[in-house]
């Protein structure tokens, strides 16, 4: 059953039991479920025939030799295709944002367990893709690129624990965390297959797309100071009024966004000092901003820097900001997209593997769909060593990152030929 559809959603619905929450599923970097998740991965991964290893910044590895077993034992220093995604999840989760690319990667070894391969191949579950926890985004894909930064180790969780405490308590050593980091020689690329989070697919009546493009995202605390005053006794001629000067500032937030072509999204807003007979005197909300190019979503915060500026002129508070997160776009590699394009093709009829740009053979009625993700992967920072390239598979509604993410069973199992595909066309090219 480990090579099939239905065994990969059942190992999804079987990772809903590693929660913080007995009504919801939430699952943290380097928490208990963190630690129990990877111990479950971890005897799929070898019941498909992979070595299992768990790296220094807690991200969990499978991997065989190219000549796959029985032939010979794993080399350590052997380059190797990385499938995977991640396996932390934001709080309420759906059962497929980051688990269904990790339980289908493993699918897709077992398959070809007994394949000759040129190259060796490795599943990875990324430990801390959402930043739930600690507020950075991308931890196990910064460490296994490289790109860990020593500025986070002081970040802090709900309750204060900072991170390095965090790496202690789960056994980790934090003065090891470079151990994690891969070399570009080692690796030929990395390919995850991910829910769209989005309704493209479902308008076009179609199971899979590959990726072209990863939105660079920039996150922002955005702070409006007033005045907090009596509500009974302060006539409106004479507030400086925190809540209501950000609510004008979110839906300027909305307008610049649409006419921009841009997505901005206020996820989240602390109103001090918080009670019914006191006018708000600051308020504190998030900015989530992502577009196509990274020109086009720094265009947009400049306008909403002077929308909030002007705001604040005119309601007679001040408006400051702090950036806390930024990652540029990332730009899936072509030949592992023309992997991908194959592997579709291969698995739904009907369509031309041809990327935008290059011949098409001409046989098939449409081309393998190509579309941007507005969403953050961890291909975004595995792009700092090595080639990128995405698998995109329907999702009902486009919803995700809410306990309703659905995919069906049908596409799941054309969603792991195309991978499987993909991944043998990557080897004959490599072959040759």
């Amino acid at each position: 059953m480990t090579g099939t559809a239905a065994w990969v959603l059942d190992r999804c619905d079987d990772l809903t039991r590693y929660s913080a929450r007995e009504d919801a599923l939430e699952r943290v970097y380097l928490s208990p479920e963190h630690s129990a998740a990877n111990t479950v991965v971890a005897a799929w991964m070898r019941e498909a025939g992979l070595d299992t290893e768990t790296d220094a910044a807690g991200n969990l590895w499978g991997r065989r030799a190219a000549a796959g077993p029985p032939q010979r034992p794993a080399t350590p220093g052997e380059p190797a295709l990385v499938l995977g995604s991640h396996l932390d999840t934001v709080p309420d989760a759906g059962r497929y944002d980051g688990m269904l690319g990790v339980v289908l990667a493993i699918a897709v070894a077992h398959r070809l367990r007994h394949t000759v391969l040129p190259f060796a191949l490795e599943v990875v579950g990324f430990s801390d893709e959402e930043g739930t926890r600690f507020g950075k985004a991308l931890l196990g894909s910064c460490a296994a690129s490289g790109q860990w930064d020593a500025a986070w180790w002081d970040q802090t969780d709900a309750d204060g624990v900072t991170l390095r405490e965090a790496f202690t308590r789960f056994g980790l050593d934090p003065g090891r965390v470079g151990d994690a980091a891969r070399r570009p020689q080692d690796l030929v690329g990395y390919l995850e297959t991910h829910i769209e989070q989005g309704p493209v697919l479902e308008s076009l009546d179609l199971p899979l797309a590959y990726v072209t493009t990863i939105a660079g995202a920039r996150r922002f605390v955005l702070t409006v100071t007033g005045e907090a005053r009596h509500a009974g006794g302060t006539p409106f001629a004479r507030r400086r009024d925190a809540l209501v000067a950000a609510a004008h500032l979110v839906t300027r937030i909305e307008e610049l966004a649409v006419a921009a072509g841009c997505l901005a999204t206020v996820g989240d807003l602390h109103v001090q000092p918080g009670a019914v007979n006191v006018i708000p005197g600051r308020a504190e909300l998030t900015l989530d901003l992502r577009g196509r190019t990274d020109a086009d979503r720094d265009a947009l915060w400049e306008r909403i820097v002077a929308a909030g500026q002007e705001i604040a002129r005119e309601r007679r508070v001040t408006f400051e900001h702090t950036e806390t997160h930024r990652a540029p776009s990332t730009t899936c590699d072509s030949r592992l997209s023309a992997a991908v394009a194959s592997g579709i093709a291969a698995a739904v009829p009907g369509l031309d593997p041809a990327l935008p740009g290059t011949p098409s053979d001409g046989a098939a009625s449409a081309r393998v769909p190509g579309l941007w993700s507005p969403a953050g992967h961890d291909g975004m920072a595995m792009a700092a060593v090595t080639g990128v390239g995405m698998l995109f598979v329907r999702c009902r509604d486009g919803i995700s990152h809410h306990p309703d993410e659905h995919v069906e069973l049908a596409d799941v199992e054309v969603a792991l030929d195309a991978c499987t595909q993909a991944v043998l066309a990557l080897a004959h090219q490599e072959a040759r």
